[in-house]
């Protein structure tokens, strides 16, 4: 028996998915997950220490779609300086879970972007104040656009977004392309603090390994994003946000292991009685969410599978609709 298999270029996954159609998605992958009804073991690492970079195995299986899937993904921080390269590549095999065929495979370097985003853009949906518009991004790489992508799309009364990066030409970069996508104010700044101090939201996307946003820039009612911490010993924010706020992680397990709290619950700083839940019981109504004006609340983003399984079903159902792609024989 012959098994056909279709193959999606990366370039081809980013004509087919949509900021609004990713968090559709990925508030039904948290939905699920906060529910109890997905499978999804904690991602494996291979550390490549000497090439400061990692690859990770991510498999899962989100019964209410019927579809199962294994994510490889790289991070590498160095790859842009020394070979011109992204931070991050993907590769996504999506499988039919009835009989085990491989159904698809495509590139997810931009699937895993607007993934994190599309998460992101769902905890501040249900995190956020609802009266937030402004939004302080710190990093101005590929996960930035995204960040900024999925907090246009959820705030609806955005107005600035300021923009932070070590290298100032980066962030004017992004300041200009994503200015012109979204139609709104974005400016740089000149510091984390600037970046940070009286936003509303912010969205943290470095690969720092010791905090750069400190509490007392933090104000009152601020929702925050922290999406870098990915890998053990990774942290972008003082632990005394973290003592402070109202923390939801998207994996207790994976985030104790690899997220923002990580190194603050080795350290002995926090404990796991300090975390409030996981999104997923929070849009699936089992967990309260925001509960004053002036509580600061924190997602820790690690990054699950179920969500580049729940965005790369939809991919693939609209490309088979759409005729696009290439189908494999094997």
């Amino acid at each position: 028996m012959v098994v056909r298999i279709l193959f999606l270029r990366d370039d081809e996954v980013k004509r087919l998915i949509t900021m609004r159609e990713a968090i559709e998605a990925v508030e039904v992958a948290y939905r699920e997950k906060g529910l109890g009804r997905v499978q999804m073991p904690p991602k494996s690492y291979l550390y490549f220490t000497k090439h400061d970079g990692d690859l990770r195995v991510m498999p899962s299986y989100i019964e209410a779609i019927e579809m199962a899937g294994v994510k490889v993904v790289n991070s590498h921080p160095m790859n842009p300086e020394r070979y011109g390269l992204p931070t991050v590549m993907a590769v996504l095999v999506l499988v039919n879970p009835p009989d085990g065929r491989p159904l698809c495979i495509m590139g997810a370097t931009w699937l895993t972007a607007m993934r994190t985003g599309a998460g992101s853009g769902v905890a501040t949906k249900y995190l956020a104040r609802k009266d937030s518009s402004v939004v302080g991004i710190v990093g101005a790489g590929t996960q930035a656009r995204t960040q900024a992508m999925a907090m246009a799309e959820v705030l609806k009364g955005l107005r600035e977004i300021r923009v932070y990066d070590r290298k100032p030409e980066v962030a004017r970069r992004f300041a200009e392309e994503t200015s012109g996508i979204l139609g709104l104010e974005v400016r740089t700044v000149p510091t984390v603090e600037e970046c940070v101090r009286g936003a509303d939201v912010v969205c943290t996307t470095t690969p720092s390994r010791s905090p750069i946003v400190m509490r007392d820039w933090i104000s009152p009612g601020t929702h925050i994003n922290a999406i870098g911490a990915d890998a053990p010993g990774k942290e972008e924010l003082d632990p005394e946000i973290l003592k402070a706020a109202s923390v939801f992680v998207d994996d207790l397990e994976q985030a104790s292991h690899s997220g923002e709290i990580n190194v603050p619950l080795r350290k002995g700083i926090i404990t796991l009685s300090d975390i409030r839940g996981e999104i997923g019981e929070v849009v699936a109504g089992r967990k309260p969410g925001r509960t004053s004006e002036h509580e600061i609340t924190v997602y820790d983003s690690t990054g699950l599978s179920i969500l580049d399984v729940a965005t790369g079903e939809l991919v693939m159902r609209k490309a088979e609709k759409e005729g696009v792609g290439v189908w494999l024989e094997i």
